[in-house]
């Protein structure tokens, strides 16, 4: 039973063209791991006993129409037959391991799926090789690029890389692979440029590839290309020496030593990549160095192969003849372990390794196949396969469910994509203590791992080129308290960071909007978390409530002073002579006024909301109507000093009572009016100061409130236009003059307290209230007793009847 192995052994084109080509050394070591793996296998007593593997090896020379023809010769019989003595007959071919190139493996895979031929690639990470409708018996040893993306979009996401470069190869792997990384990346950052690398280079290609890293602001760039589509641009950035960048490198060049060099490293150094899981396959190095080649026309591949590690030819025999060569002549015994190469290196056994994996898992499944039990087997009338006539189709049947552990305890299956489990190693480029460039192996990607934990990176053995990790972002990211912005025909990852509007905040990072505080909240001063609006009342413990108090118990003191004074003093001529039962209800008037004041200080409540407009309206009227009472008192003692006026008898005590009550009545019917329809009440106003909250009182009726100091202001002006009329009536001792004063005072007071309340934001429209009482009521207390008091307390002597009745004379 054979199994093909179809490879390209070049490193750019086959014989038989005019193209110069070479013959990679390392590339045949891949060859020598599947040769080896069934030599293995064919010594194992225990894995398909009585069976002989056999292979042939097909060089597809990197081009289509020759891998083609590899796979259909394979299928259509046309391998040769076996000469051994105890096989007849042309062996079947069940299985096909490679192509290792994802568009010779999607042309190949076509035209085997029809017969169901097995084929296991170890390279090929196309991710549309998973789809089974189109690709039914494709399978493969390497993780599906979807899973090498997935891999590196954790890798950027870890190191929060948002703004990406992306160089592809112009090919099924490439376009396919760049294609989801740019469906990943837009879940969080952007892509700001995308590239295809032809596979016919030219100048101003390259040019225009390199032109455009130069000119994006993106730190990190993913190429999705093998090394050789690669090369020639790494060696147009070593010619510019393009450094600065961030490359992420595919499984197809992660591990390239070809690229790894001290000339390239300069550009390229700290290169982070990901690469094909390696493994150790015990015996092969000792395989390896025990090659010799036969100079037979069929094993062209191994006699290519040792005259390129020695640099010599064999002599070749055309029509019997010997033709020399102009080279060294090769003798096949030359000693191969004196040789350093790609071939004999097994340290980094990664595709050989996924080779040597697929033989195993072919060998895995025909084993479960010759295993059947009669009556038992899987296909029609639960037969089994003849094992003298295995069919590929039924070694296709077996495959999908092969299922086992290697040596290194690796489980080796397929899921229902053909895919294996998916497990990658992160490399990181970086130069040793000797300045040798080496790829060292910093981390693990398994995806089986699950979300969160699938990347394991050893930071401190990561090599970052310019000391530190770098930075990729085309805007930084916005800090609470600001939002995103995004800029018009810019990608969504470039943005401005705008701070929050006053009472807006935002908490996260990167937030493209700005939530509003509830009402009673406002933003704190960095927007990012909504504070209890400070509620700001005029208190007793403010500077300004406390200046108000004070002054306020001054003139409450004041009163009370001069109250006592009067009524000490209530039997001398100058307090008779001014109506003494009027000034003692004045003085009394006036200590409420300035008692009113401390019921605006303070956190409103309903009752000081209520009392404060109470007790202010009625003590006003209650002032006011006593000072119009003592007006009108003057004006009528006058006429009844005239012969034959009695006015006094009509105006006397119980009449200046009953005016005083009355005018006293009448506010209080408006103030009762007035809080039985909309009484005061305290309310949060946030109209003035929107990160406050001024606790106030609500007038509730303007009307009433403004019945209450239009009553007042009438009674103001009455009293005021009397009084300046009987100014210069002489009295005994005329207060008029005074009373004139005292109202000019108090209506100059409330006039310009009109403008300056309604002007007045938060806590001050209260403090011109309390202002314009105190103004008012201190203008009416000094206008009026300080003459009396000067003369009761400092002129004594002028405290007579005899003084008065002069001054009267005199007059």
């Amino acid at each position: 039973m054979l199994v093909a192995l179809i490879q390209s052994f070049k490193d750019v084109l086959c014989k038989n063209t005019n193209v110069f080509f070479s013959f990679d050394v390392s590339i045949f070591q891949r060859a020598q791991a599947m040769v080896f793996a069934i030599e293995e296998i064919n010594r194992n007593e225990t894995l398909l006993p009585n069976i002989t593997l056999g292979y042939r090896l097909y060089d597809n020379c990197q081009k289509m129409p020759t891998a083609l023809r590899a796979a259909t010769a394979l299928f259509a019989g046309e391998s040769e037959a076996m000469e051994a003595s105890d096989c007849y007959g042309s062996p079947p071919v069940l299985a096909i391991v490679g192509d290792p190139a994802s568009t010779h493996s999607i042309a190949i895979s076509r035209i085997v799926g029809l017969f169901r031929m097995p084929m296991v690639s170890y390279y090929a990470t196309c991710s549309c090789l998973s789809n089974k409708l189109e690709f039914p018996s494709f399978f493969r040893t390497v993780p599906s690029d979807t899973f090498q993306i997935k891999a590196m979009i954790r890798i950027l996401k870890h190191y929060k890389w948002t703004w990406v470069g992306a160089l592809a190869s112009d090919d099924d792997y490439g376009q396919n692979a760049v294609k989801l990384l740019i469906e990943e990346v837009k879940t969080f950052g952007c892509i700001s440029f995308s590239e295809t690398i032809p596979k016919l280079v030219t100048k101003s290609k390259v040019l225009q590839i390199v032109d455009k890293i130069k000119q994006s602001t993106a730190k990190v760039i993913v190429v999705l290309s093998s090394r050789v589509d690669f090369t020639p641009v790494v060696m147009e950035l070593v010619r510019q020496n393009i450094t600065g960048r961030q490359w992420i490198a595919s499984e197809a060049w992660a591990t390239s030593m070809a690229l790894a060099t001290k000339e390239v490293f300069a550009c390229l150094g700290g290169t982070i990549g990901v690469a094909i899981r390696r493994g150790e396959i015990p015996g092969f190095q000792n395989f390896l160095l025990q090659v010799h080649p036969e100079v037979n026309p069929n094993k062209r591949l191994l006699i290519q192969f040792w005259e390129t590690m020695f640099g010599c030819k064999f002599q070749e025999i055309i029509q019997g003849q010997n033709v020399s060569v102009d080279h060294p002549i090769c003798t096949g015994y030359e000693n191969i372990s004196s040789t350093k190469t790609g071939y004999s290196d097994v340290s980094q056994l990664r595709t050989s390794y996924n080779i040597y994996k697929a033989v195993y898992a072919l060998a895995h499944a025909l084993h479960n196949m010759i295993s059947c039990e009669s009556g038992k087997g899987p296909f029609e009338n639960h037969t089994c396969a003849n094992s003298t006539s295995v069919q590929p189709w039924q070694l296709f049947h077996y495959l999908k469910k092969v299922n086992f552990s290697n040596h290194l305890g690796e489980r080796i299956m397929f899921d229902e994509n053909g895919d294996p489990p998916a497990i990658y190693d992160i490399m990181s480029w970086q130069m040793d203590e000797h300045g040798e460039v080496r790829v060292k192996t910093v981390g693990l990607f398994d995806e089986s791992a699950g979300a969160g934990n699938d990347l394991m990176l050893k930071e401190d053995d990561i090599f970052w080129k310019f000391g530190m990790v770098p930075e990729s972002v085309c805007s930084k990211s916005c800090q609470p308290g600001t939002r995103k912005a995004t800029r018009k025909g810019e990608p969504v990852c470039c943005f401005d960071c705008v701070p929050c509007d006053d009472g807006e905040i935002n908490s996260e990072i990167d937030s493209i909007v700005c939530l509003k505080c509830p009402e009673d909240f406002w933003s704190n001063l960095d927007k990012t978390q909504c504070v209890a609006k400070a509620i700001e009342f005029l208190s007793y413990g403010d500077p300004m409530g406390i200046t108000l108090t004070t002054v306020s118990l001054f003139g409450v003191c004041l009163s009370i002073c001069v109250l006592v004074v009067f009524i000490i003093y209530r039997n001398t001529p100058v307090v008779k002579a001014n109506n003494s039962e009027l000034s003692f209800l004045l003085l009394v008037s006036l200590t409420f006024c300035f008692l009113c004041a401390l019921c605006f200080i303070g956190q409103p409540t309903d009752l000081t909301c209520i009392l404060r407009h109470i007790v202010f309206g009625i003590s006003f009227v209650l002032c006011v109507s006593c000072i119009l009472v003592k007006t009108i008192v003057v004006i009528v003692a006058f006429k009844a000093t005239l012969p034959g006026n009695n006015m006094m008898k009509w105006f006397g005590v119980s009449q200046q009572r009953g005016t005083i009550f009355l005018f006293t009545l009448i506010q209080s019917i408006i103030c009762i009016i007035w809080l039985s329809t909309a009484p005061p009440s305290p309310v949060k106003n946030t109209k003035y100061q929107n990160e406050k909250i001024i606790f106030e009182c609500d007038n509730g009726s303007i009307v009433g409130f403004s019945s209450v100091l239009g009553y007042i202001g009438l009674l103001a002006c009455t009293c005021f236009a009397i009084a300046f009329l009987a100014r210069n009536l002489p009295d005994t001792f005329n207060e008029a003059k005074f009373i004139t004063f005292s109202m000019l005072l108090f209506c100059a007071v409330w006039i310009s307290f009109i403008p300056a309340y309604i002007s007045s934001p938060g806590k001050y429209t209260v403090a011109v209230e309390i202002f314009a009482i105190l103004a008012s009521s201190f203008g009416v207390l000094f206008a009026i007793f300080s003459p009396k008091c000067f003369i009761i307390l400092l002129k004594p002597e002028l405290n007579n009847k005899k003084s008065l009745m002069g001054k009267l004379a005199s007059k």
